[in-house]
């Protein structure tokens, strides 16, 4: 197998070289990402929200950045390495964390375990709403469908509900970032839930990230190989940012 040579610095300017199996990383814009691909029938990175973690490399600067639903954090570990001031990590899995806490690593990232917080979506968002806990921005990747004895997570029926959820732990003018990639849900039944919400005007929608074109096909094509059309997205993986304001 080969190997690749992972350059780090320490606090006080010394360099050290770390040796990685070839097949357990991955480098996409210039971020290293832990990756086993034996893990999950998704090899434990998902391609197609590339350009969301160039978004959020890009523009998350001095942000504080709470990832739900993480998974193995690439999206929050984009964040970090971009300089963002706080990148909390939440999901249920330990084994997924872990994964995330590998890829700051390779970045040369201090691991503050704090920040990598394993737990349900609805209990830990109460918590942090007890405490007063705000952030810049939170992103919002849930799977499917899911249910645990605090709630269900249900995103092609109570979206809203998830997001409406997270709402409070926004700042003023902060960013709500969502991912939907139920299948058989159309774009505009997603675009539609997100407007409706809009209506209050506490949130606008700033911009829709398409998926890469290389992780689409054959653009024409599309609609022949999806049960349900996009549109206005370019593919059932919806990213959308969102401008969040407060009364």
């Amino acid at each position: 197998m080969k190997r690749g040579f992972i350059q780090h610095t320490s606090h006080h300017g010394i360099k050290t070289y770390q040796s990685v199996p070839a097949n357990k990383i991955i480098i996409e814009n210039g971020v290293r990402y832990a990756i086993d691909i034996t893990m999950n029938r998704d090899a434990s990175f998902y391609l197609d929200t590339r350009d969301l973690r160039k978004w959020v490399n890009e523009n998350l600067a001095g942000k504080s950045v709470l990832n739900c639903f993480a998974y193995t954090g690439s999206i929050g570990i984009a964040a970090l390495v971009g300089g963002a001031s706080e990148v909390l990590q939440l999901d249920l899995s330990r084994t997924f964390l872990s994964m995330a806490k590998r890829s700051a690593e390779l970045n040369g990232k201090e691991v503050d375990k704090s920040q990598y917080q394993i737990g349900d979506f609805w209990s830990r968002i109460n918590q942090y709403k007890k405490s007063g806990k705000e952030f810049d921005c939170i992103i919002l990747d849930p799977p499917v469908y899911a249910k645990t004895q605090k709630g269900i997570i249900d995103i092609v029926n109570k979206y809203d509900k998830i997001i409406n959820k997270v709402r409070p732990l926004i700042v003023n003018g902060g960013i709500l970032i969502t991912i939907n990639n139920a299948l058989f849900q159309s774009g505009q039944d997603h675009r539609d839930v997100l407007d409706r919400l809009c209506k209050d005007g506490y949130l606008s929608i700033e911009k829709m990230i398409d998926v890469p074109a290389d992780c689409v096909g054959i653009q024409e094509n599309i609609n022949l190989n999806l049960p349900v059309n996009p549109f206005p997205y370019n593919h059932s993986t919806k990213i959308t940012i969102m401008r969040v304001k407060k009364k």
